[in-house]
């Protein structure tokens, strides 16, 4: 079975390991371990004994943020297709030892994520709906969603979906992969910031989740919003600035 196209993996560039573990803990309801890799300061997320994502301290000095990585079937043929694309190549393909191989790119618009070619060709277990503490939705805020959706659909062979429309906000273009719809783009409405992707977790109650995140220092950066299915949906910042979504009941 391939793989390509599939959401794979989910990192967090910390610069407090210790401080965004205490954070995400109570908050997501995970468990960490550290991943043993000689050289790296990386912890990962576990939901019982599935890991869900990872955290890693930066070599250079950045911001806080979550990193998302979608699997290929051939990383260096797919790296250099996004150059072909009008992306960049942030860090070229290399190996990752009884994991697979990685890139950084960007696409033309200039968001950020990871592509990942697993060693072993299975899907891994950080991607489920419906599913608390993991990731059930990828959202894309960007100059140009038409642009990037064409850009994603020849790289990664992902399929246009639904378009609904957010009034002033405009089109929310919904794409999806061979699960099924994984996530959606939009036109950012935040002045100065770059286009970005966001990691959104499922959560058993979306009020209860803020709560929480209030309580360890983070902030809720909208009221929850109704989506389609009768779920509700929303934006924090853990308390070293990285920004997440969340989604779930009320």
């Amino acid at each position: 079975m391939s793989v390509h196209g599939l959401p794979f993996w989910y990192e967090l560039t910390a610069r407090d390991l210790p401080a965004s573990a205490a954070f995400y803990g109570p908050v997501m309801g995970w468990a960490f371990q550290d991943a043993g890799v000689p050289g790296y300061d990386y912890s990962v997320a576990l939901v019982g004994a599935d890991m869900v994502a990872g955290m890693m301290r930066p070599d250079t000095a950045m911001p806080d943020v979550w990193m998302l990585y979608f699997a290929v079937d051939d990383c260096d043929a797919v790296a250099a297709r996004v150059a072909a694309l009008g992306g960049t190549v942030r860090r070229a393909p290399e190996t990752i030892p009884g994991t697979g191989r990685f890139a950084i790119v960007t696409d033309p618009q200039g968001a950020e994520f990871g592509l990942m070619q697993p060693e072993d060709g299975q899907p891994g277990t950080a991607y489920a709906p419906m599913q608390p503490g993991r990731v059930n939705w990828h959202e894309l805020m960007t100059d140009d969603p038409a642009a990037a959706l064409a850009f994603y659909a020849d790289l990664l062979g992902w399929t246009p979906g639904t378009k609904m429309d957010m009034g002033d906000m405009g089109l929310y273009h919904i794409f999806a992969a061979a699960p099924g719809e994984i996530g959606g783009m939009m036109a950012d409405q935040t002045s100065g910031l770059p286009p970005r992707w966001i990691a959104v977790f499922g959560t058993d109650s979306v009020g209860a989740a803020l709560a929480r995140v209030t309580t360890q220092g983070g902030t809720p950066l909208m009221e929850p919003m109704e989506v389609p299915g009768g779920a509700y949906a929303c934006y924090a910042r853990d308390p070293q600035g990285a920004v997440f979504g969340l989604v779930g009941p009320p």
